[in-house]
């Protein structure tokens, strides 16, 4: 008897079904593929094993790019190996929907692997029946991870760096090829619109760009003078050529032209100046990104005409994957079909012929040298392509070549073997590949650090805005203790001023002091009705008062000094005797 097991992978996780009465199973593949259909008929073949659920969602794209990489992850290995039956009277047979992940579990664990067939079937009816299959497993929730798993899984298999993606070079390229068509298109537009007014600033001014720009400058050339020359020498570069055109100004043979008419040439010739400006800047764009993408291409062949190969082939990997055949022929192709339709001579070159070489290369050396370009540029595209950090220092090496080659070509000088070229350019690779590391390490370090500082700052921001809310309430506490603090200081100061005064007591200050004692020894004298008719009194009425007693007080001071005066009278009532 076989006891067939099937291995199932879900985004959810692995899962091990035990498929009943295998030999019947196998002989009736028709009605299995019906059953399948309908729940209650596939489970009474199909019975839940084993259930084992990923912990994470990383977990499982582990485990996914370890299956689709036919190779067994540590946590599949332990679950066929706590549910599996691989010991026992009968067979254990398990039944895989991939012919590559069953070889390695077959050198794993050395049982026998079935593939296709009925498990084909049974693993069709799992993938539909799944969330009914096992418990606690909805439909939406089984979608969802399957979701996440997708996602989660194209973007770890679409690894690519953002800086050297080349669709921006393929898209920058055919822009600038449709900018100089348009370009050209809307120039010869103003020389048509504004040679009405002015025909011989055609011949004098050649150019596209430059002419535009005069005739947004002059506007109506009866209005030329001296005084403008300078202006026109910023613009044409010369003054010979300035000169020219003031002269020319004052005995044209061209048509007036109306205010609102040179507005609108003027208008015209500001939008295709702007767009001058902008085809340089981006050709400057197209320059460094295809140093960041395609640095040894862009230093062998330039930026433009490796644009353009790039372009035309797709993208950098799909360069990298052509022959040095296909790449000199690029861009030829109906010269070269046109060729074997009619059994004529192929094209020597296609896309390459606008480099450099090819142009400095006499007529019978033109198809050598554009072979042996061809031959650098996929050596550079796959540099470039697969390499991790990207330097120019091979294109600079095969630029030295392809010179070296011309010069052979013309004077027989021997050129220096490839193998010794590209050992010194290895030793300079590793160098600049080390320093540039180096480099963005420092970079990464730095903006850890100042990730760290924000945060730091971040958490300041909030401990002192916690401190500011209990200092608000620890303020009113501390002005309550400062204030009783000054009411203590002034008591104290009180207390001080009287002893300072005693200590410096003049005549005035005793007599003071002495009219107090005796206000003081009246009121003890004075009965205690009469305090309470005091403490009735009015504030006058005891100022009034107070000044009574001071009066009385006065002749009983002066009594020792009574005797004194008595004498003086008798002497003087003698004296007038």
């Amino acid at each position: 008897m076989v006891l067939l097991h099937v291995l199932f992978e879900h985004a959810a996780g692995y899962a091990l079904y035990a498929v009943k009465e295998v030999e019947d199973i196998g002989m009736l593949l028709p009605q299995v593929e019906q059953s399948v259909l309908s729940i209650g008929k596939f489970n009474s073949m199909v019975s839940l094993a084993a259930f084992f659920p990923f912990k994470s969602a990383q977990a499982a794209l582990e485990n996914m790019n370890a299956i689709s990489e036919g190779v067994v992850h540590a946590d599949l290995k332990l679950f066929l190996e706590t549910n599996l039956p691989l010991s026992g009277k009968k067979k254990a047979v398990l039944g895989v929907s991939d012919a590559k992940i069953g070889a390695a579990l077959q050198e794993e664990f050395s049982l026998s692997i079935q593939t296709g067939g009925v498990v084909a079937e049974i693993t069709r009816g799992v993938r539909l029946h799944f969330h009914s299959l096992v418990k606690g497993l909805t439909a939406q929730a089984a979608s969802k991870a399957q979701l996440g798993l997708g996602h989660s899984y194209s973007r770890a298999k679409v690894k690519f760096n953002v800086n050297r993606v080349d669709n921006m070079i393929i898209q920058s390229i055919a822009l600038l090829d449709q900018l100089d068509k348009d370009i050209n298109t809307f120039s010869m537009r103003v020389r048509e619109w504004y040679g009405y007014h002015f025909p011989e600033l055609i011949k004098i001014v050649p150019d596209n760009s430059m002419y535009c720009r005069l005739a947004q400058l002059i506007g109506n050339r009866k209005e030329l003078s001296e005084e403008s020359l300078e202006s026109l020498e910023e613009v044409v570069m010369d003054s010979a050529k300035a000169q020219a055109i003031l002269d020319a100004s004052r005995s044209s043979m061209g048509m007036d032209i109306s205010p609102i008419d040179l507005i609108n040439i003027e208008r015209f010739s500001d939008r295709v100046v702007s767009l001058a400006a902008y085809r340089l800047e981006l050709q400057e764009y197209l320059r460094s990104k295809m140093s960041q993408v395609a640095p040894n291409l862009a230093a062998l062949i330039g930026e433009v005409v490796g644009a353009r190969l790039i372009s035309h082939a797709g993208s950098l990997t799909n360069l990298a994957k052509y022959p040095a055949s296909t790449v000199q022929i690029l861009g030829a192709e109906k010269a070269l079909f046109r060729a074997l339709k009619t059994r004529g001579n192929t094209p020597k070159y296609g896309l390459i012929f606008h480099s450099t070489f090819i142009g400095r290369a006499a007529a019978k050396n033109k198809g050598r040298i554009s072979r042996y370009l061809a031959n650098k540029c996929t050596i550079a595209s796959r540099i470039d392509c697969f390499s991790e950090v990207p330097t120019s220092v091979f294109g600079d090496k095969l630029r030295s070549q392809v010179e070296e080659r011309l010069s052979f070509y013309e004077t027989g000088d021997v050129p220096r073997k490839n193998v010794d070229v590209m050992k010194e350019a290895v030793k300079e690779a590793t160098d600049v590949a080390a320093e540039i590391k180096r480099k963005l390490e420092k970079k990464e370090k730095k903006r850890k650090k100042r990730e760290k500082k924000l945060q730091e700052l971040e958490a300041n921001d909030e401990n002192g805005d916690a401190e500011v809310e209990n200092g608000e309430a620890d303020t009113s506490i501390v002005k309550k203790k400062k204030k009783k603090q000054a009411a203590e200081e002034l008591g104290v100061q009180a207390e001080e001023t009287p002893a300072a005064e005693n200590g410096a007591d003049t005549s005035a200050k005793k007599k003071k002091k002495r009219k107090s004692e005796a206000v003081e020894v009246e009121a003890e004298e004075a009965p205690a009705t009469d305090n309470g008719a005091e403490e009735t009194d009015t504030p006058a009425k005891k100022k009034k008062k107070r000044k009574t007693e001071t009066m009385d007080t006065a002749p009983a001071e002066e009594a020792p000094e009574a005797p004194v005066s008595e004498k003086k009278k008798k002497k003087k009532e003698s004296a007038d005797e």
